[in-house]
C-alpha cells in the first residue's frame, strides 16, 4: 500500500501497490501494522456497504460523537465517488478544514478518515457502489451531521444533487451548533 497523509493531519489516502501477472493483478488494501506504525486505529466494529442508483447522489456530513467517534476506511468499488472530510476536532489547526478526494472502481483508492471528522460523499457515475469499514459501532444517540451546503464549510460537490435523505437535509447549520459542536468533540470530553 501507498499511504499519504492529507493536509489534514491523521487523514490518509491509500493508494494500492498492483502485483500483475496473466490473471490479473493482487493487492492488500489494508494492512492492521501499517496502520498501528502510522498512528491510525486498525479496529474494524462494523463493515458497511452502501449501493447508490443514481448519479449525483449525497450521502453525509455524518459524524458520530465521542465516546463513539468513528475512524473509517471508505473505498469506491463500483463507479466513482467525491469524497470529502471535515475536520471536527476544536484543538485541530485545520478545525472546519476540508479535503476531497476522488474515489473510483478505477483508481481503487480508500480515504482513511480518523475519529472527530465528518464524511460525505457525492456519486459521480450512476450505479455507484461503497464499502467502508468502520472503528466504533454504530450508536444512534451519538450521531449527528452537517448541513452539506453550508456557507461555513465551503464544500463544492461536482454535479446537481440528484438524490439525498431527507435526515441529511435537515442537519442544522455551524453556526446553530458550533458551541454544542465544539463541546462535545474536545478531547477532555474523549478522557474525563
Amino acid at each position: 500500500m501507498i499511504i499519504s497523509e492529507t493536509k489534514l493531519k491523521g487523514a490518509y489516502i491509500i493508494d494500492i501497490e498492483r502485483r500483475e501477472d496473466p490473471r490479473g493483478f493482487f493487492a492488500r488494501t489494508f494492512c492492521q501494522r501499517e496502520f498501528r506504525a502510522l498512528g491510525l486505529n486498525p479496529s474494524i466494529a462494523q463493515a458497511n456497504i452502501a449501493s447508490n442508483v443514481r448519479r449525483g447522489t449525497l450521502r453525509g456530513m455524518h459524524f458520530q460523537f465521542p465516546p463513539a467517534s468513528e475512524t473509517k476506511l471508505v473505498r469506491c468499488t463500483r463507479g466513482a465517488i467525491l469524497d470529502i472530510i471535515v475536520d471536527l476536532r476544536p484543538e485541530s489547526s485545520t478545525f472546519l478544514q476540508h479535503v476531497a478526494v476522488e474515489l473510483n472502481e478505477i483508481n481503487q483508492r480508500a480515504l482513511y478518515v480518523p475519529e472527530r471528522f465528518a464524511h460525505g460523499y457525492q456519486t459521480l457515475a450512476d450505479d455507484t457502489d461503497t464499502s467502508y469499514q468502520v472503528g466504533e459501532f454504530y450508536t444512534p444517540e451519538a450521531e449527528s451531521g452537517l448541513m452539506y451546503n453550508d456557507p461555513r464549510l465551503g464544500l463544492t460537490w461536482p454535479l446537481p444533487i440528484s438524490v439525498i435523505s431527507e435526515k441529511d437535509q435537515n442537519f442544522r447549520l455551524l453556526s446553530e451548533v458550533e458551541a454544542e459542536l465544539k463541546g462535545r468533540m474536545e478531547l477532555a470530553d474523549i478522557d474525563g
